[in-house]
């Protein structure tokens, strides 16, 4: 397994993560101590969850991905041998957690970390996340850009950041990241460490997959001349890139796709489909398997730090990590751009 820095804190994580949203629903607790069991196995250092895990969010269910993870942990003593990131929910729904003007301030965040750090089990968290943006931003469901002055109750970024820069101070956050960000929000964070504001934060963890490439517009370059790698989520698509939704009579009940509201909707569009099924076919025509060859172009991307893999169960994840033995070729990777120009980010 190679190992990467995270940003320029000396924090070293592995170049495949674990993405834990599932566990404590999809994911229960024997199968989720096997993954964790089999992936630090393989080398993997690397998890990540969050206070509003598992997924699809439920007041019923909030935190125990947390917990989940602190529990196996604990129990295997792992705790000097994992780097754990975790992330403060921004506003925006979601009531369950502390009512329904949660915002990224100093109540807020200061609430939400001691509560993570108990379900964790820890006395700190390596990687502490904004998990996205207190101010309105353009995303999937809104993608044209409209200028929305920021209403009297956003929290700054500054003010946000300072506040995750005392939880360093107080060695409970040894690094600080941001999550589902824009470029403007990315250079913002780093002025402001540059001025000795807030603390450098050592990551931008966004959506990153064959069907959509869109950080290489803007942010790539920043990941690379900047150190601010990308914890890229979503490598899969939601298990699309994995072939097996395009297959006739195919069992999806236990799939993503199918069991979340929404996501059917999202990638069910005859131009995500006909992409998904043209990015198949290369694999195929290499003898690759279509999730390895989507996780290793991930992967291989110089500005990634981490790909964030996130499996339902143990023989799923399994096959992921088999994505280590691959390795793309130049003229394959054409091939890939070719399908990528022909039909651009085509979830969005």
């Amino acid at each position: 397994m190679e190992m990467r820095e995270l940003g320029r804190g000396g924090v070293k994580v592995s170049a495949l993560g674990l993405g834990v949203m599932t566990f404590g629903a999809q994911t229960g607790p024997e199968d989720a101590f096997s993954q964790l069991d089999l992936a630090t196995e393989t080398g993997v250092n690397f998890f990540d969850t969050a206070e509003n895990y598992p997924a699809p969010v439920s007041g019923e269910t909030q935190g125990r991905s947390e917990e989940v993870l602190g529990d196996w942990v604990r129990e295997r003593r792992a705790r000097d041998r994992v780097v754990i990131a975790t992330k403060v929910t921004g506003p925006g729904g979601m009531e369950h957690i502390r009512g329904p003007n949660r915002r990224l301030d100093r109540k807020n965040i200061e609430a939400a970390i001691e509560a993570s750090l108990r379900r964790l089990k820890t006395d700190y968290i390596d990687l502490y996340q904004l998990h996205w943006p207190d101010r309105p931003i353009t995303t999937a469901a809104r993608m044209r850009f409209l200028h929305i002055p920021d209403a009297p109750e956003i929290t700054p970024l500054e003010e946000s950041l300072a506040v995750m820069g005392d939880l360093v101070k107080a060695g409970k956050v040894r690094q600080v990241g941001v999550a589902n960000e824009t470029p403007w929000g990315v250079m913002k964070a780093l002025s402001l460490a540059d001025q000795g504001r807030s603390p450098r934060i050592a990551s931008i963890q966004n959506g990153y997959s064959l069907l959509d490439r869109r950080y290489e517009l803007a942010l790539a370059e920043i990941a690379m001349r900047e150190q601010v790698g990308l914890l890229a989520y979503s490598p899969l698509a939601s298990g699309l890139l994995t072939g097996k939704h395009l297959k006739p009579g195919a069992d999806l009940a236990d799939s993503r796709l199918r069991a979340w509201d929404g996501m059917d909707k999202r990638y069910g569009r005859p131009k995500i489909q006909d992409a998904a099924a043209a990015y198949v076919a290369i694999a195929e025509r290499h003898g690759l398997d279509p999730a390895a060859m989507a996780l290793a172009f991930v992967r291989e991307r110089p500005f990634v730090t981490a790909v964030l893999m996130a499996a339902s169960s143990v023989g799923q994840l399994r096959k992921n990590l088999d994505s280590l033995n691959v390795s793309l070729s130049r003229e394959l990777v054409k091939e890939i751009d070719a399908v990528h120009d022909a039909s651009p980010n085509p979830t969005v």
